[in-house]
């Protein structure tokens, strides 16, 4: 205890910390805490999320006291916390483009995960955590899209709903309790709202568990191999906090020129039009973090072994996450990061193009060239992970692993090691 508190001098501190060792946790999560000493600015955006999450859910908050969760109302109370409520425009443009800029840090980090085989074990719960993460996050998002009741709004809670419709036997009862009767409406407002409210604290939750999972084993690094001893390691403060806060200096440039020069720039226009039952928006669209989804609900074209086709487009949609979420078992090589891997690492920026592709798919509307390159961006994104995955561990042969992270980073020429392990083993 000593150790925690050398020179504070601080009576009331070591009296509260004997009983509950709050400050000795954060002295050896946050001071002591070895890291490996290569981890480069991609592992910033772990750090930018939690931050960013804290954000949204403070300007939650005050939204919350001025907003009315009224199918009459609704519209009008954004207006008035727009025009009316101190300060309200920026709570509200941060917290729009608060959403944006989560989902943007959100795949950043597991792209790097992919690029750098993070969830491998022994992190194989702390990547389902943050795919789980990932769901929350969605959900959240989907609802939060929903409440300020424009066009938009109404639209998209109507056609991503009624998808349920698809699921047999139960696919109905299940659409009546979203809508909490037989049409989008005022029941459907209230539901949304209590759940886009109590959601992010449920994130915050699992977020907690991620970083203890994080903890248990350590962060990975971009050589992907573990830490063989103090030469590896460096203290997570200084050395990352100030990198941290560099990162997050950057960040909050971007974040800010949104806030205030480009608030509706992600938006759509149509939102701006006040909820109307019988007029239907020329093309529906979720927000852009959405969009991959979207596009492979609406590539699903044709029916399968007799499956209808909109409940195939439900069943490849869900199973974009679950394929996310079983990846662990999925890549089958005994190397981590990509930059060992070289075919790997090419297929990596093939599965971004694709992503990116179906982005542009869902953006726009289904006919002509857009439903053919959805088809295909669909059709790669499971052959990746389902099959070249699992083959290419088989298959490919890594360059050598260095000895050690101190080796690599100190120039030790003499620390290169054999290649790696033969494949199949994981």
């Amino acid at each position: 205890m000593a150790d925690v508190h050398r020179g504070s001098g601080s009576r009331i501190i070591r009296w509260i910390d004997h009983r509950l060792p709050f400050m000795a946790m954060m002295q050896h999560e946050l001071y002591d805490y070895p890291t490996p000493r290569n981890l480069s600015y991609w592992w910033n955006f772990g750090s930018l999320a939690g931050i960013m999450l804290v954000i949204m859910i403070v300007t939650g908050v005050f939204l919350a006291m001025q907003y009315t969760p009224s199918a009459s109302l609704a519209f009008d109370s954004v207006e008035r916390i727009m025009r009316d409520v101190n300060y309200g425009w920026l709570n509200r443009y941060a917290h729009a483009n608060g959403a944006s800029m989560f989902f943007a840090i959100l795949y950043i980090h597991m792209f790097r995960g992919l690029y750098y085989g993070s969830y491998k074990a022994p992190r194989e719960l702390l990547w389902m955590l943050g795919v789980l993460i990932l769901v929350l996050a969605i959900a959240t998002a989907f609802m939060g899209y929903v409440l300020p009741w424009g066009q938009m709004s109404y639209w998209a809670a109507t056609v991503i709903t009624s998808l349920f419709s698809a699921i047999p036997l139960i696919g109905q009862g299940i659409v009546t309790f979203l809508w909490g009767g037989f049409t989008v409406g005022d029941p459907t407002l209230h539901r949304f709202y209590a759940l886009h409210y109590l959601l992010p604290f449920i994130i915050l939750a699992v977020v907690l568990l991620h970083l203890i999972a994080l903890h248990r084993f350590g962060s990975n690094n971009p050589l992907g191999i573990d830490m063989k001893g103090p030469q590896d390691s460096i203290p997570f403060h200084p050395y990352y906090t100030i990198k941290d806060l560099f990162g997050l200096c950057v960040f909050l440039l971007i974040y800010a020129f949104f806030v205030f020069y480009a608030p509706n720039f992600l938006g759509s226009p149509d939102n701006y039009i006040p909820a109307n039952p019988m007029q239907t928006p020329n093309h529906i669209v979720p927000e852009w973090y959405l969009l991959p989804y979207y596009a492979i609900l609406r590539s699903i074209t044709f029916s399968i072994l007799g499956i209808p086709a909109k409940l195939l487009g439900v069943i490849f949609a869900f199973g974009s996450l679950f394929v996310l979420l079983i990846v662990p078992w999925l890549d089958t090589s005994s190397v981590r990061s990509s930059q060992f891997r070289p075919i790997y690492k090419w297929l990596f920026w093939v599965l971004v193009i694709d992503v990116l592709a179906l982005g542009w798919v869902g953006a726009n509307p289904p006919q002509g060239i857009v439903v053919t390159v959805g088809q295909i961006a669909t059709l790669y994104f499971y052959v990746h992970f389902l099959i070249l995955l699992p083959v290419l561990g088989k298959i490919e042969r890594p360059r050598p692993l260095p000895s050690s992270i101190a080796a690599a980073v100190l120039g030790d020429a003499a620390g290169v090691a054999a290649p790696a392990a033969p494949m199949g083993r994981s």
